[in-house]
Protein backbone atom coordinates (compact mmCIF):
# COMPACT_ATOMS: atom_id res chain seq x y z
CA UNK A 1 0.00 0.00 0.00
CA UNK A 2 1.80 3.16 -1.06
CA UNK A 3 2.07 5.49 1.85
CA UNK A 4 3.61 9.09 1.49
CA UNK A 5 3.96 11.11 5.12
CA UNK A 6 2.27 13.81 6.62
CA UNK A 7 4.10 17.39 5.81
CA UNK A 8 4.76 18.62 9.53
CA UNK A 9 6.64 21.21 10.51
CA UNK A 10 10.34 20.88 9.71
CA UNK A 11 11.55 22.63 12.77
CA UNK A 12 10.25 19.59 14.45
CA UNK A 13 12.81 16.94 13.61
CA UNK A 14 12.11 14.23 16.02
CA UNK A 15 8.11 13.66 15.73
CA UNK A 16 7.50 10.76 14.21
CA UNK A 17 5.65 10.86 10.98
CA UNK A 18 2.11 9.40 9.81
CA UNK A 19 1.99 7.54 7.09
CA UNK A 20 -1.49 8.17 5.04
CA UNK A 21 -2.99 6.68 1.73
CA UNK A 22 -2.46 8.82 -1.65
CA UNK A 23 -5.51 10.42 -2.61
CA UNK A 24 -6.12 8.93 -6.08
CA UNK A 25 -6.86 5.19 -4.64
CA UNK A 26 -8.60 6.54 -1.32
CA UNK A 27 -11.19 8.07 -5.05
CA UNK A 28 -11.06 5.21 -6.54
CA UNK A 29 -12.07 3.15 -4.03
CA UNK A 30 -14.62 5.25 -2.92
CA UNK A 31 -15.88 5.56 -6.71
CA UNK A 32 -15.92 1.69 -7.31
CA UNK A 33 -18.14 1.02 -4.14
CA UNK A 34 -20.50 3.42 -4.99
CA UNK A 35 -20.38 1.98 -8.09
CA UNK A 36 -21.39 -1.60 -6.84
CA UNK A 37 -23.78 0.06 -4.45
CA UNK A 38 -25.39 1.72 -7.18
CA UNK A 39 -25.41 -1.86 -9.50
CA UNK A 40 -26.65 -3.32 -6.53
CA UNK A 41 -29.64 -1.12 -6.22
CA UNK A 42 -30.46 -1.13 -9.64
CA UNK A 43 -30.74 -4.75 -10.05
CA UNK A 44 -33.02 -5.04 -7.01
CA UNK A 45 -35.56 -2.67 -8.24
CA UNK A 46 -35.72 -4.62 -11.59
CA UNK A 47 -35.95 -7.70 -9.95
CA UNK A 48 -38.67 -6.54 -7.94
CA UNK A 49 -40.50 -4.58 -10.74
CA UNK A 50 -40.55 -7.84 -13.10
CA UNK A 51 -41.55 -10.07 -9.80
CA UNK A 52 -44.83 -7.46 -8.92
CA UNK A 53 -45.64 -7.20 -12.75
CA UNK A 54 -45.16 -10.50 -13.51
CA UNK A 55 -47.04 -12.48 -10.36
CA UNK A 56 -49.43 -10.24 -9.42
CA UNK A 57 -53.18 -11.50 -10.85
CA UNK A 58 -55.62 -8.50 -11.52
CA UNK A 59 -59.13 -8.64 -9.19
CA UNK A 60 -62.18 -7.21 -10.58
CA UNK A 61 -63.91 -5.19 -8.47
CA UNK A 62 -67.62 -4.63 -9.63
CA UNK A 63 -68.58 -1.01 -10.25
CA UNK A 64 -72.01 0.47 -10.82
CA UNK A 65 -72.73 -0.04 -14.04
CA UNK A 66 -73.57 3.10 -16.64
CA UNK A 67 -75.73 3.58 -19.32
CA UNK A 68 -73.87 3.75 -22.51
CA UNK A 69 -74.80 7.15 -23.26
CA UNK A 70 -73.96 8.78 -20.03
CA UNK A 71 -69.87 7.77 -20.49
CA UNK A 72 -67.44 10.28 -19.18
CA UNK A 73 -64.51 10.62 -21.77
CA UNK A 74 -61.36 9.49 -19.69
CA UNK A 75 -63.60 7.57 -17.23
CA UNK A 76 -63.24 3.95 -15.67
CA UNK A 77 -66.60 2.38 -16.45
CA UNK A 78 -68.75 -0.15 -16.29
CA UNK A 79 -71.00 -1.23 -18.68
CA UNK A 80 -73.72 -3.88 -19.19
CA UNK A 81 -75.13 -4.59 -22.89
CA UNK A 82 -75.72 -7.37 -25.78
CA UNK A 83 -72.55 -7.79 -28.01
CA UNK A 84 -74.31 -6.32 -31.55
CA UNK A 85 -71.40 -6.93 -33.57
CA UNK A 86 -67.88 -8.00 -33.58
CA UNK A 87 -64.86 -6.85 -35.49
CA UNK A 88 -61.66 -9.21 -34.70
CA UNK A 89 -60.70 -7.68 -31.44
CA UNK A 90 -63.27 -4.92 -30.84
CA UNK A 91 -66.99 -5.47 -30.65
CA UNK A 92 -70.06 -3.43 -30.18
CA UNK A 93 -71.79 -3.56 -27.32
CA UNK A 94 -75.28 -1.82 -27.23
CA UNK A 95 -77.91 -1.31 -24.30
CA UNK A 96 -80.95 0.75 -24.35
CA UNK A 97 -79.50 3.97 -24.16
CA UNK A 98 -76.88 3.25 -27.24
CA UNK A 99 -74.28 1.59 -29.21
CA UNK A 100 -70.14 1.39 -27.74
CA UNK A 101 -67.27 -0.14 -29.21
CA UNK A 102 -65.30 -2.52 -26.87
CA UNK A 103 -61.56 -2.59 -27.84
CA UNK A 104 -60.27 -5.77 -26.34
CA UNK A 105 -56.25 -5.77 -27.33
CA UNK A 106 -54.27 -8.96 -28.41
CA UNK A 107 -56.52 -11.85 -26.32
CA UNK A 108 -59.46 -10.80 -28.49
CA UNK A 109 -57.97 -10.72 -31.72
CA UNK A 110 -59.26 -14.05 -33.09
CA UNK A 111 -63.00 -12.76 -31.80
CA UNK A 112 -63.55 -15.62 -29.40
CA UNK A 113 -63.69 -13.78 -26.35
CA UNK A 114 -67.31 -12.79 -26.75
CA UNK A 115 -70.44 -14.27 -28.83
CA UNK A 116 -72.88 -12.44 -31.33
CA UNK A 117 -75.98 -11.42 -29.30
CA UNK A 118 -74.22 -12.48 -25.92
CA UNK A 119 -75.03 -10.62 -22.65
CA UNK A 120 -71.77 -9.21 -21.27
CA UNK A 121 -70.98 -6.54 -18.95
CA UNK A 122 -67.55 -5.07 -19.59
CA UNK A 123 -65.05 -2.88 -17.35
CA UNK A 124 -62.41 -0.79 -18.53
CA UNK A 125 -61.45 2.63 -19.46
CA UNK A 126 -63.88 5.05 -21.66
CA UNK A 127 -61.23 7.40 -23.90
CA UNK A 128 -62.01 9.05 -27.46
CA UNK A 129 -65.23 7.30 -28.23
CA UNK A 130 -64.51 3.44 -27.34
CA UNK A 131 -63.70 1.43 -24.58
CA UNK A 132 -60.74 -0.24 -23.79
CA UNK A 133 -61.59 -3.45 -21.83
CA UNK A 134 -60.07 -4.41 -18.81
CA UNK A 135 -62.49 -7.14 -17.88
CA UNK A 136 -65.01 -8.55 -19.55
CA UNK A 137 -68.37 -10.75 -17.33
CA UNK A 138 -70.34 -13.49 -19.22
CA UNK A 139 -73.80 -14.39 -18.03
CA UNK A 140 -72.63 -16.82 -16.42
CA UNK A 141 -70.28 -15.53 -13.89
CA UNK A 142 -67.01 -16.22 -15.74
CA UNK A 143 -64.57 -13.05 -15.83
CA UNK A 144 -62.01 -12.64 -18.58
CA UNK A 145 -59.45 -10.31 -17.29
CA UNK A 146 -57.56 -8.54 -20.04
CA UNK A 147 -53.49 -7.75 -20.49
CA UNK A 148 -52.91 -4.04 -20.36
CA UNK A 149 -51.96 -2.93 -23.71
CA UNK A 150 -48.16 -2.45 -23.99
CA UNK A 151 -46.21 0.42 -25.66
CA UNK A 152 -47.33 4.54 -26.20
CA UNK A 153 -50.83 5.02 -26.59
CA UNK A 154 -52.26 5.58 -29.88
CA UNK A 155 -53.02 9.38 -29.82
CA UNK A 156 -49.95 10.48 -29.24
CA UNK A 157 -46.38 9.65 -27.79
CA UNK A 158 -46.99 11.94 -24.70
CA UNK A 159 -50.36 12.55 -24.06
CA UNK A 160 -50.57 10.38 -21.35
CA UNK A 161 -48.43 12.85 -19.27
CA UNK A 162 -50.98 15.44 -19.25
CA UNK A 163 -53.94 14.98 -17.03
CA UNK A 164 -57.26 15.62 -19.09
CA UNK A 165 -58.48 17.93 -16.36
CA UNK A 166 -55.84 20.08 -16.60
CA UNK A 167 -56.02 20.67 -20.33
CA UNK A 168 -59.81 21.39 -19.94
CA UNK A 169 -58.67 24.32 -17.43
CA UNK A 170 -56.06 25.84 -19.42
CA UNK A 171 -56.29 28.98 -20.82
CA UNK A 172 -57.54 29.57 -24.47
CA UNK A 173 -58.39 25.43 -24.57
CA UNK A 174 -61.44 25.38 -26.23
CA UNK A 175 -64.70 22.97 -24.99
CA UNK A 176 -64.87 19.92 -25.66
CA UNK A 177 -68.24 18.27 -27.09
CA UNK A 178 -69.73 15.54 -25.73
CA UNK A 179 -69.88 13.64 -28.79
CA UNK A 180 -65.50 13.81 -29.28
Amino acid sequence: MPTEPISQDPNAPNKKLRPRLKALPRIAITTAAAIALLALGVSIGAVTMNRGHGSQAAAYASLPPVAISAMADWSTVEIKGQVAEIFGNKFLLQDATGRALVETGRQGEDGALVAKDEPVTVQGRFEHGFVHAAFIVHADGKTVALEPPHGPPHHGPLDWLRDHRAEAHSPGALPRSPAS
